[in-house]
């Protein structure tokens, strides 16, 4: 067994729940895939036309979600805890069977997903694994938020900070390294947002399915979820989990340093679509040593491909 090969869920995996935008009932199923197939959703509920890559170039909305859709328009929404958590426990390859047009919510955050995936099991291939190295410092910024990735020798290195007027969420900011660190609080962290903006949220005709049940709801200085907050970087963990899913659109796990200031769905597609717009600010990578003896992906290890 080699954790520099790459590595697919050992048996399906269902998840069933409510979608958080559409308010649907929505089943999926994580199966099992080969090597070099990469992570794809096939909608079961059509018949043709009918697999979604979760590629940056694929998305096609970024407003509190990101949403993938393939050249007929057939959609997949809400992807990003799912990718998270197959980014996090080092799935290459899976097939997510869904019926119906938006990943089911759960309780907001990533939990579920890992929980179910670790405990089926993960299957090892004899294929090695191919990893993205970036090369060049690239930014992209919007007014006063902004994201920028820049090369890193040994890990995907995540510093993220959020800057909210309201007074319990204030301005909060974490840095992990992905490949290192316990990743327990990133994958608990519910999404959340503000009482004041769900009206508008509604009238925009998203949130259908939301509740305290799977979001955190902030009122001036009270969290009207029961059972408060999970641990006391909630709300920016949120974010790096999102961030993480996001960049899982890239194709593969990647060797980088990312730095994002007030950033979301929106910045992360951006700085993709910018990264991968030159072939110079980036290399992919084929590891081809059997074993490691940490979970550091050492630089002798790797051999461009590209």
């Amino acid at each position: 067994m080699s954790y520099l090969n790459q590595k697919t869920v050992k048996n399906s995996i269902k998840f069933e729940g409510m979608g958080l935008h559409s308010g649907k009932l929505v089943k999926i199923c994580v199966k099992p895939s080969e090597p070099n197939s990469g992570i794809y959703f096939k909608r079961i509920d059509l018949k043709s036309n009918n697999i979604v890559q979760p590629n940056f170039a694929n998305v096609t909305n970024t407003s509190l979600n990101t949403t993938i859709s393939n050249e007929f328009g057939v959609k997949v929404s809400t992807i990003e805890h799912l990718m998270a958590a197959l980014f996090g426990l080092g799935i290459d390859n899976a097939v997510i069977e869904i019926d119906g047009e938006e990943v089911p919510i759960l309780d907001g955050s990533a939990r579920e997903f890992v929980k179910k995936i670790t405990q089926s099991g993960i299957h090892f291939s004899e294929t090695p694994i191919k990893i993205i190295k970036i090369k060049k410092r690239v930014e992209f910024v919007e007014g006063d938020k902004k994201i920028i990735i820049e090369p890193a020798k040994l890990n995907l290195n995540i510093d993220f900070e959020i800057k909210f007027q309201n007074e319990l969420i204030g301005n909060q900011r974490n840095k992990i390294k992905v490949y290192e660190d316990d990743l327990t609080d990133i994958y608990d962290s519910r999404t959340f947002c503000l009482y004041e903006d769900i009206e508008q949220i509604k009238k925009d005709g998203l949130a259908k399915g939301g509740s305290l049940e799977n979001a955190i709801v902030v009122k001036n200085n009270e969290i009207l979820n029961k059972e408060g907050l999970r641990n006391n970087k909630e709300f920016v963990n949120h974010k790096i989990l999102d961030c993480i899913g996001d960049l899982f659109t890239s194709g593969y796990r990647m060797l980088a340093n990312v730095t994002c200031s007030q950033g979301g769905h929106y910045l992360t597609n951006q700085l993709l679509r910018k990264v991968f717009n030159n072939k110079d600010n980036y290399s992919v990578l084929e590891i081809k040593e059997k074993s490691l003896p940490h979970t550091y992906i050492q630089k002798n290890m790797l051999k461009s491909i590209a």
